[in-house]
């Protein structure tokens, strides 16, 4: 069994133009300083990392990566989770996701899908810049508007999709492949890959492909009723990221699943900070090392009520709270009072 590397914290949700969370510098610090030993780096923030620079520069990630080492964090891994997204959009969501692309691609979907590809490989040239072996990504989603089958889906619609989907980022994983970095999508609504039987589907068409696999964040699988234990043990091989992120799901007579277009505050199911929701992040953890996961546990601040830096400082305790330094002989071993093939034999009648 291993140990889980962490805290960890990823930054996408603290990046903004106040300080200390509008440079690399100070958000490395403050990080740190609020309990941290790694920071997942979401690479559309401009504020916090170059992606030009760092896809083709080796000293520029060296260098950047050296300055939060020196102010007490490691890089725990990049994120694309914006950029994925872009790599496979329904119509219906154009003019809504177009302002996180590049201005010259914005209102023209085939090619910000090209360019969203481009960006997701930048990304993944540089984990191998940074010599980490993993990256997180949304999947994107083409057929998330028929989610629910009213009317009646036309035949082969779904299929059609997922195949479109496979073909989008078999050249991405491929390069993924080169780079030696796993692809970890984050199992998420809206995504087309949005719990373990779409995401078989989709591995399916990529022939099971070596470097698709999935971040875990439990919390998505509580507000879909997914038994989220469970998805640890069928998903082991696959799973190498791990989002440390709660979730209730509280339905009453007027509202469930789909949260009635309510805010997040008055939802029946909601994101809290770790330990305030209903996950069993005891289970989790004992879980996740039971199946020798080694990778970090990263806290993904969402939460309708608590206040981010909070919720941050809180999450960072809870999470050392929470890894299990994994025992490295068997605790009945002071009993064993040693044998050979012939003894056990013997025990067993067997001349």
């Amino acid at each position: 069994m291993k140990t889980i590397k962490g805290p960890g914290l990823f930054l996408a949700q603290f990046a903004s133009d106040e300080a200390p969370f509008n440079s690399w510098d100070q958000i490395t610090k403050w990080a740190a300083d609020a309990g941290y030993k790694g920071v997942q780096v979401p690479v559309w923030e401009s504020r916090l990392i170059d992606l030009d620079k760092a896809a083709s520069s080796k000293d520029y990630c060296d260098e950047w990566a050296g300055q939060a080492r020196e102010n007490g964090v490691e890089v725990t891994d990049l994120s694309s989770h914006i950029l994925g997204q872009l790599v496979a959009v329904h119509p219906a969501y154009d003019t809504w996701v177009d302002g996180f692309a590049a201005p010259e691609v914005q209102g023209k979907p085939k090619e910000r899908a090209e360019w969203a590809a481009e960006q997701v490989k930048k990304a993944l040239t540089a984990s191998k810049h940074l010599g980490v072996d993993a990256h997180v990504t949304f999947s994107g989603g083409l057929c998330w508007p028929f989610i629910y089958p009213f009317p009646q889906r036309p035949a082969g619609l779904v299929e059609t999709a997922f195949d479109e989907l496979a073909a989008r980022w078999r050249p991405i994983l491929d390069h993924a492949e080169d780079c030696g970095i796993d692809v970890c999508y984050e199992i998420h609504p809206m995504e087309d890959l949005h719990d373990g039987v779409t995401f078989e589907m989709f591995l399916e068409r990529l022939d099971g492909h070596p470097r698709c696999n999935m971040l875990y964040d439990p919390s998505h699988y509580v507000l879909q009723c997914l038994d989220y234990l469970d998805n640890i043990d069928i998903y082991k091989d696959r799973i190498k990221m791990f989002h440390v992120k709660d979730a209730e799901f509280n339905p009453t007579g007027r509202q469930g699943v789909y949260g009635g277009y309510q805010p997040w505050v008055d939802r029946a199911g909601r994101f809290r900070s770790p330990g305030d929701g209903q996950v069993d992040f005891g289970a989790v953890f004992s879980k996740m090392a039971a199946n020798d996961f080694d990778g970090w546990a990263v806290v993904e601040w969402e939460c309708a009520l608590k206040h981010p830096e909070d919720g941050a400082r809180e999450g960072a305790q809870f999470v050392k709270d929470h890894i299990i330094r994994v025992t490295p002989h068997a605790f009945d071993d002071f009993v064993d009072g040693g044998t050979d093939d012939a003894a056990n034999r013997k025990m067993l009648g067997i001349d």
